[in-house]
């Protein structure tokens, strides 16, 4: 039995969600001259999420030469508490406000509004030295509750030692997602782990050790030549994933569009961008853009998934000789 190729085409028909006017604005009590197209705004996003939101910062830049966007890649935390103290009109995660933050801005006298953009995989990469890449959610469960540290309580006889494993950040939005999606709210456990300053040290630190298990969103790993989406880096292997109770080539995933999209990768997050903008101004516009036709497109590109659009998965049997 053989895994087939597969191609993932969007077609993104999607009305216009907003039109562009400066004409008139004026600098308003917080001393903001930013138009829907015009000026120069900060905004913050959880880090993890920082290949994508560039793309789309940069095109956004590219087609309103007069916008000016700067961004600020920190953790879910800080991004979080930006958010709600007013301190920035825009953040990208990967998850919606609670009810409790949402309250706190109401009662400041914002109204938020929250933009599902797209999902992306949560992403489980080992050395590239590692062929050792079929794994169980069950597996994965064991060493993230530090009930199995060595390689060879998941794979019998290997001689890697003990797992290391290493995030982007301890208080990111892939550590929540790995708390609150995998371990039911329970706490990661273990005895060789730790926290990473950002996901490029992530994939630079597996690079460099045999024995670990990086854990990153999967937009840091498509490599953009790949039309198809279905190739990532290279210097390091991007782990399978399966459901079952033992995890062969054949009923394991990696979190490709595709994969994504039907259910087979089971770790996927949903990507948000969450406004509190009352003058409707550029904060609201940029998130409005990701939502339409052209940002969609450039999720779709980026080898992500986009949240609007209709896709179609055709699937092509490939004869090898």
């Amino acid at each position: 039995m053989k895994k087939s190729k597969f191609y993932v085409i969007v077609g993104l028909i999607l009305p216009s969600l907003f039109f562009f006017s400066s004409c008139g604005e004026k600098k308003d009590k917080s001393g903001r001259t930013d138009t829907r197209s015009s000026g120069t705004i900060s905004f913050v996003a959880d880090e993890s999420f920082s290949p994508i939101i560039e793309e789309l910062r940069e095109q956004f830049e590219y087609k309103f030469p007069k916008a000016t966007l700067n961004a600020q890649y920190t953790n879910e935390v800080e991004g979080m508490k930006q958010i709600t103290d007013m301190k920035s009109n825009l953040l990208f995660t990967s998850r919606a406000l609670k009810p409790n933050e949402e309250a706190y801005i109401k009662k400041n006298g914002r109204i938020p509004e929250v933009f599902p953009i797209g999902y992306d995989g949560l992403a489980f990469i080992v050395n590239r030295a590692n062929n050792d890449t079929c794994i169980t959610v069950n597996d994965l469960k064991k060493i993230l509750r530090g009930e199995a540290t060595d390689w060879n309580q998941i794979y019998p006889g290997s001689k890697r030692g003990k797992i290391e494993l290493v995030f982007d950040n301890k208080e990111s939005a892939t550590v929540r997602y790995v708390v609150d999606s995998i371990l039911d709210g329970k706490t990661i456990e273990g005895e060789n782990m730790f926290a990473a300053k950002n996901s490029k040290e992530v994939i630079d630190y597996v690079d460099k050790t045999p024995n670990s298990i990086g854990v990153i969103g999967s937009n840091w790993l498509n490599d953009r030549r790949d039309s198809t989406n279905t190739t990532f880096k290279k210097n390091i292997h991007v782990m399978s994933i399966s459901v079952q109770d033992k995890a062969t080539p054949m009923n394991s995933w990696k979190p490709y569009q595709a994969y994504l999209l039907d259910g087979r990768y089971p770790f996927v997050r949903t990507i948000y961008a969450i406004v509190v903008d009352p003058r409707k101004a550029l904060p609201w516009s940029f998130a409005n853009y990701i939502t339409g036709p052209q940002g969609q497109l450039i999720v779709f590109k980026s080898g992500l998934l986009p949240y609007r659009g209709d896709i179609v998965i055709k699937t092509v049997n490939v004869k090898r000789q």
